[in-house]
């Protein structure tokens, strides 16, 4: 499969705001970010096939967990229409439920866009591996502190690297740099 992959690192600090206030999981603040960001560049809701591209009507972001002999990648159905608080309970019950064995296969098929989250390991960057016929994928590091400049100020901030994998056929590198800039404005924001 052809393949494209672009990264950035995003400050983190309105999320580890969002997270502390709430309560709410990184992986299902990640999730919302590439739920929103798939409505909003709808070309990487998409897959190749037969030689052509789709678009999906839904956006389903299967959430990659791994054990200690495969990975795991329930989907977190319409995505884009769950607030966070709804989303973080059902990516919080699929992971338990996934890891348990209690899933039928149904709630592992259907995902239009995969996240990946090896920073949860302490992996700071990490390679993208694209599920075809899916447009893309993401990966998402572990959060660093390091210096950054805040108003002309050196200043300690938390920074994570986001890597966007794409399937090069559909998702090329105009639509790949505007969806993951998509992503890590609304992780900077906190527009969740």
């Amino acid at each position: 499969m052809p393949d494209l992959e672009l990264g950035a690192d995003v400050d983190m600090a309105a999320c580890l705001e969002l997270s502390a206030a709430h309560g709410w999981p990184l992986t299902a603040m990640l999730a919302r970010a590439c739920a929103l960001a798939l409505r909003a560049v709808p070309r990487a809701n998409g897959a190749y096939r037969d030689g052509r591209y789709e678009l999906y009507s839904r956006v389903n972001v299967g959430i990659a967990l791994s054990t200690e002999d495969a990975y795991l990648i329930p989907t977190v159905f319409d995505a884009d229409r769950k607030l966070l608080p709804e989303l973080s309970a059902e990516v919080e019950q699929l992971t338990v439920a996934a890891l348990a064995g209690e899933l039928s296969p149904p709630a592992f098929s259907g995902a239009t866009f995969t996240l990946s989250h090896p920073g949860e390991l302490g992996a700071g960057f990490s390679s993208v591996v694209v599920n075809p016929p899916q447009a893309g994928a993401l990966a998402a590091g572990s959060i660093r502190r390091v210096p950054v400049i805040r108003d002309g100020a050196v200043v300690p901030g938390d920074v994570m690297t986001v890597t966007v994998g794409c399937d090069h056929r559909i998702l090329y590198g105009a639509h790949a740099a505007r969806f993951l800039r998509e992503i890590c404005s609304r992780l900077s924001e906190g527009k969740l």
